[in-house]
């Protein structure tokens, strides 16, 4: 029988229900924390957004926030919401005060959803305003209403209190990293200079905005001063390091982190190149003069357009209704401070014409290096099967659209077999490493397209000109968990920190974590991926389970692959901390041998020998 096609057949979903069925529309993509863009961070960002605002149009300068277990809580000391529209602000879709311009002239949020989506996506949320001597408190559970007080007496601070916790029906396993908490932070305090924010006790704060950002995020050896200039509506801090082959850019619209980019990050590159040619006078090539540029700039935009509800991309072109054009406000801004900066310090101008000189020289010495393989890349992608590939990608230019696909990086042929059986073959795809990588420690450049390996890696990930056209959102590595797994891990992980550091930084690179025993009876089979877990399996399943240990990869089925990287894969992302330098990593894991690696690779290979003497133990 056909499905019948009536009135019967449609269907009208209140506020929280869509929210819920459609969570994507609102925040993105949900994940399980893994990873910088998921869910759980959305949330908390657009409960800081509004507290933000507070504080951009001048009421209170403190944010206090706690992160403990799943349990979320951000109090702020501005004006407090209007009691009587407590519930409506955060339950009624298309509801607040950022549609008035005139109380929120440049706010972050504009479209009203977000605490909504807060609310209907959190097994608990709760609101709490204060103002006028009084308080109203509100308590809900996946949008709905389980707990209304009636406005009481309050002599407390005014401003408003928000708690909630993430549902776990719709976000999984999730869990905080502080890591990705703590770099959010520290942008809203960059971006609000004399704002306070208060996480789990430790202090956030800083004077000097985008100075302090570049001056936090630059661990390379600074080439000159950091140029920092502001004006209205604009601020930037631009600088070029040693021993740096890419760009990088933080940008950012009304204190949004715009991640992705968009049109005043574009404009900013080219008024760079514009303003500096012009001072030199020299028709120098634009990826000379951007060559390992570090940089950040901030707008701010009435009615800021984005590309995505999450806001992670600017789509505004004039920087008001009726205005001017972004890119010549930017080039209007840089033409007259970036111009007026290096006539007035001749000692940076004359280092930074010799770094674009340098970036010629090493341009040209390398055409014919970098042609050679090119050809090679891509006769070996007509050839060979290194790179089993998806249809759609992170960034797609047929599309114009951004896409959450995976690139697995395995070693040896049975791994990558048994992965690209069971892959997603619309988002995830494969690259099958042949032996070890080349240890890139020290080396230049050069060696990435002279080494096949990492020539077709790179070809692969499409990240030559940098990582604005990475095909991948998320390159998982894909190896045995033991010691020579370990080592292509480290191996990888050099190559990466060596050459695309931003990879790293930006949170696109992912360890594979995949299960060390299998566990089962007759009724069910139970993967572990750590002794807690297989000795929880085993009081479920009985001590007659048969228990497996798996070695490597290569010992995986197909069919038991789709567990591991499917829905509930479970990723640990490659993160570097905010207080640790990346030459020190490197030299400490790649350069050479000393008495506390040693240590390390020994430790290691005793947890190793301790689970085989476990398993041994439980299978006798």
């Amino acid at each position: 029988m056909k499905n019948q096609y009536t009135e019967d057949s449609i269907r009208s979903l209140d506020w929280k229900e869509h929210i819920r069925l459609r969570p994507g529309m609102y925040i993105g993509k949900m994940g399980n924390g893994s990873s910088p863009d998921d869910g759980i961070y959305v949330l908390l960002k657009e409960v800081i957004d509004n507290s933000i605002d507070e504080y951009v149009m001048g009421n209170g300068k403190t944010i206090e926030i706690s992160i403990k277990n799943d349990s979320v809580s951000v109090r702020d000391y501005g004006r407090g919401i209007p009691l009587g529209k407590v519930v409506d602000v955060v339950s009624k879709i298309n509801t607040g005060a950022k549609y008035d311009s005139k109380v929120f002239k440049k706010s972050v949020g504009l479209n009203g959803v977000g605490s909504k989506a807060v609310n209907a996506l959190s097994s608990y949320f709760k609101i709490k305003s204060i103002r006028e001597g009084k308080s109203k408190l509100v308590e809900f559970s996946k949008g709905a209403i389980t707990n209304e007080e009636d406005i009481q007496e309050n002599s407390g601070r005014k401003g408003t209190s928000v708690s909630f916790i993430p549902d776990k029906e719709m976000f999984g396993n999730y869990r905080f990293i502080d890591t990705f908490v703590e770099k959010m932070l520290w942008n809203y305090c960059f971006l609000n200079t004399g704002l306070t924010i208060l996480y789990n006790n430790n202090k956030f704060y800083s004077e000097d905005g985008l100075f302090d950002l570049l001056t936090k995020n630059t661990e390379a050896e600074l080439l000159y001063p950091i140029i920092h200039l502001k004006d209205n509506d604009i601020e930037v801090a631009i600088t070029h390091c040693k021993n740096q082959h890419s760009e990088q850019y933080y940008s950012f619209v009304n204190g949004q982190h715009t991640v992705q980019g968009g049109t005043h990050q574009g404009a900013f590159r080219q008024a760079v190149v514009k303003v500096i040619r012009e001072f030199y006078n020299k028709n120098y090539e634009a990826a000379d003069i951007r060559q390992a540029i570090n940089a950040a700039i901030s707008v701010k935009v009435i009615e800021p357009i984005f590309e995505s509800q999450t806001k992670t991309k600017l789509g505004s072109t004039e920087i008001e209704p009726d205005g001017i054009t972004l890119q010549t406000f930017v080039h209007d801004f840089l033409k007259k401070n970036l111009d007026n900066y290096l006539h007035k310090n001749p000692e940076t101008a004359e280092i930074l014409q010799k770094k674009i000189q340098q970036a010629e020289h090493e341009r040209k010495a390398m055409a014919g290096v970098k042609k050679l393989a090119r050809e090679r890349a891509k006769k070996a992608s007509l050839h060979n099967k290194k790179l089993r590939d998806c249809r759609v990608h992170y960034n797609d230019e047929k599309k114009q659209e951004r896409f959450d696909s995976t690139l697995f990086i395995t070693e040896g042929d049975s791994a990558s077999g048994s992965i690209t059986k069971t892959r997603n073959i619309n988002t995830q795809a494969v690259f099958s490493l042949r032996g070890k990588p080349l240890n890139s420690y020290g080396l230049t450049k050069k060696v990435v397209y002279e080494n096949e390996e990492f020539n077709l890696l790179q070809a692969a990930l499409n990240i030559e000109q940098g990582i604005d056209d990475l095909r991948y959102n998320k390159i998982v590595i894909a190896t045995d968990a033991d010691v020579d797994g370990m080592h292509i891990r480290l191996l990888l992980i050099t190559f990466f920190l060596q050459f695309f550091p931003e990879l790293v930084k930006e949170g696109h690179v992912y360890i594979l974590e995949t299960p060390l025993f299998r566990v089962r009876n007759k009724k069910q089979t139970l993967y572990c991926y750590n002794n807690k877990e297989r000795i929880k399996a085993i009081e479920k399943l009985g001590k007659s389970a048969e228990i497996t240990r798996f070695k490597g990869l290569g010992e995986i089925s197909p069919n038991e692959f789709k567990y591991f990287i499917g829905d509930n894969m479970r990723l640990d992302p490659v993160i570097i901390g905010s207080d640790t330098k990346i030459e020190e990593i490197l030299k400490y894991f790649m350069g050479k041998n000393t008495p506390e690696r040693q240590e390390f690779i020994i430790d290691n290979l005793k947890v190793e020998e301790d689970l085989e003497k476990e398993h041994e133990e439980i299978i006798s």
